[in-house]
């Protein structure tokens, strides 16, 4: 199976693509500035992914792989290009290439705005909450992908435990956990059309994903 990831150099993508490899997938990692991507086996190539491109050339950057998962992020610094327009012009990219798997990075209560004055980390990146939420809700209602959303609570550089929870609270999560989860989600026709908040929890991720309805 050939997986393009879309946004090969952040944190959460290394992770994901360590983990496509040792699975045995082959991986596209897309990326803008292709030198800044390591390739760590032979069956891994680097493909130029510049969201900024029109929609024709992005459609062309991804070509026709089985599935995409979508990681891209700006930190902040290129919100409406990357985060939202990017990520709607790659599912649209996608579409067009008939590329129907689709797991997308999102970021926990992105689709609740009430939540977002709740919680205080949430309150902090208005602005992100806001081009994640039109971003899950383009992919939900203006596309026709295979599509799983997963929304995290705080990404946090500890090691994974490859446990989670998959309840609807806030919360912080491993990135090794966190990027096991996208791509596991792969493997699992069920939560095709779910959107999966998780955090920290004590349930093996593939029984959590097994579960998930």
């Amino acid at each position: 199976m050939k997986v393009f990831v879309a946004g090969a150099t952040g944190r959460v993508s290394k992770e994901v693509i360590k983990r496509l490899i040792d699975e045995g997938y082959e991986v596209i990692a897309g990326a803008r500035r292709e030198n800044t991507v390591e390739i760590i086996s032979p069956n891994m190539r680097v493909q130029h992914l510049d969201f900024h491109d029109s929609l024709n050339k992005l459609t062309e950057e991804l070509g026709h792989p089985d599935a995409v998962i979508f990681v891209a992020g700006s930190r902040g610094k290129d919100l409406l290009q990357t985060d939202l327009n990017g990520a709607v012009k790659l599912m649209k990219a996608a579409e067009a290439n008939g590329v129907k798997r689709y797991v997308q990075l999102s970021s926990a209560f992105a689709l609740d705005q009430d939540k977002w004055a709740e919680i205080p980390s949430l309150a902090s990146i208005i602005d992100y909450d806001i081009a994640k939420y039109f971003s899950d809700e383009w992919l939900i209602h203006n596309t026709n992908l295979d599509y799983t959303i997963i929304q995290p609570g705080n990404l946090m550089e500890k090691p994974a435990t490859g446990k989670t929870s998959f309840t609807p609270e806030g919360g912080e999560n491993s990135i090794d956990d966190v990027a096991q989860v996208l791509v596991d989600s792969l493997k699992y026709d069920n939560t095709i059309h779910q959107v999966i908040i998780m955090h920290d929890g004590d349930t093996p991720i593939d029984e959590a994903l097994s579960k998930v309805k």
